[in-house]
């Protein structure tokens, strides 16, 4: 009987241990099927851990739920992110409004309705006078270190005020100009040193290349010293001067034919033999080269270089005219004076006119006369080979190295301005250009 009580002890146990079981479990819930009438709700948000505001203070917002975490091993490490908020509120500011636009007719110019103020600025540059010179002492040898206090610019007896002076070398645009009218053996002994010309310029120089006897002639335009002008002088080493020796007009080698006792044999009237009209035109050809370099830029140093014997004749230009040209432009002239220039006593011969003897025979005063008026110095007059490659050297140096003094003139009359130059050294020479024709003013 006991054993009975026992068993049915045990099994009531059982029973209700396992309906405590049963009611400790809730039933797993089976999501809906989806339906093509009702929208599918959002998931809802995880709700927080346990002990997850415990660290916030009342004062904090709430933390952002959008996220997902970081997690490292078993530990969730919250992502950092700028606040949505203050990026919403970004967002929505409007963009600045835009200045307002005043737009004019074409070719006025308005005032400003707030301050009366013109709107644009018209800058305008003063004429600056740029006088290229040359200072060498009694030995011939160019005088460095000198200062803006050292010179002294007059324009019409008037003291100018400097202000532009640099002692530092110019890259050349440079026209050489042969004369091929000369006798041939001067040409060439000319034709001999033209690799020495090439030379005496640098690589940042342009050179032009002209001829002149009867007609002027542009061999080359204007380029580097290089292949290009290493062609061009070697095409004017192919060219020929003229016949040594006055025309034959008459006697057994004259154009007429054989005499017998005084009369023509033949030929019953005598004939009439005119020598035939010699033209040596430097004029036309300093012209031309100057108008080419006035299209030149205007940052380079512009010079021509003559190798002549200095005759002129039956030129188109004239000397007052091509000067002119010359001083407007700011283009000085050099040269080298060959064959009859390069002799004492004959060049002074030559510059003695008969009266109604210029036109026939030509002048050969011209050339040092450019030269002395553009501030160019003295014409290099020599014989030889040697002494000529010197010359070319000398002269180009002259050149490049000049202190360039620059000053504003007093607004006058149009016309030749002169120029006058002074240094306080003792014993110096200075060759600046006589003056200047001002360019006229732009409209």
């Amino acid at each position: 009987m006991a054993r009975k009580i026992s068993t049915v002890l045990i099994l009531g146990l059982t029973l209700l241990l396992a309906g405590a079981l049963a009611a400790q479990q809730k039933p797993e819930e089976i999501p809906d099927a989806p339906s093509a009438t009702r929208p599918i709700p959002p998931p809802e948000p995880p709700s927080p851990r346990p002990g997850a505001n415990e660290e916030t203070t009342p004062d904090a917002p709430p933390p952002d739920n959008s996220g997902a975490g970081v997690t490292t091993g078993s530990k969730e490490m919250p992502r950092s992110a700028p606040d949505s908020a203050s990026e919403k509120t970004e967002e929505k500011l409007p963009p600045p409004p835009m200045p307002p636009v005043k737009t004019v007719p074409a070719g006025s110019v308005p005032r400003d309705l707030e301050t009366g103020n013109d709107l644009y600025t018209i800058t305008v540059t003063k004429n600056l006078v740029l006088v290229p010179v040359t200072v060498k002492d009694s030995a011939g040898r160019l005088v460095g270190g000198l200062l803006p206090k050292d010179f002294s610019v007059l324009e019409s007896g008037q003291k100018q005020t400097l202000e532009f002076f640099t002692s530092d070398a110019f890259a050349l645009s440079a026209a050489v100009v042969f004369d091929t009218g000369m006798p041939d053996v001067g040409l060439k002994k000319v034709q001999e040193t033209l690799s020495a010309l090439q030379g005496a310029f640098s690589q940042f120089d342009e050179v032009g290349l002209y001829t002149y006897s009867s007609t002027v002639g542009r061999v080359a335009d204007y380029s580097g010293v290089g292949k290009q002008l290493t062609v061009a002088l070697n095409q004017v080493k192919g060219y020929s001067g003229a016949n040594n020796g006055p025309p034959v007009t008459s006697g057994p080698l004259g154009p007429q034919g054989p005499y017998i006792n005084g009369h023509p044999l033949d030929i019953p009237v005598q004939p009439v033999s005119t020598p035939p009209k010699v033209a040596r035109v430097m004029n036309d050809a300093i012209l031309l080269a100057a108008r080419d370099l006035s299209k030149r830029d205007r940052a380079r140093r512009k010079i021509i270089f003559v190798i002549s014997d200095g005759r002129e004749q039956g030129s188109t230009a004239s000397y007052a005219d091509t000067l002119k040209v010359l001083l407007t432009q700011n283009i000085t002239v050099y040269a080298v004076g060959v064959e009859s220039a390069a002799i004492p006593v004959y060049d002074r011969l030559q510059r003695i006119h008969l009266p109604k003897t210029g036109k026939l025979l030509g002048y050969s005063d011209i050339l040092p006369k450019y030269v002395s008026a553009t501030g160019g110095g003295r014409v290099y007059n020599e014989l030889g080979q040697a002494d000529i490659e010197r010359a070319y050297a000398r002269a180009i140096g002259d050149a490049r190295n000049q202190y360039t003094l620059g000053y504003s003139p007093k607004k006058g009359i149009g016309g030749y301005r002169q120029i006058e130059v002074r240094v306080l050294r003792p014993e110096v020479k200075v060759y600046a250009k006589d003056g200047y024709y001002p360019l006229p003013t732009a409209r």
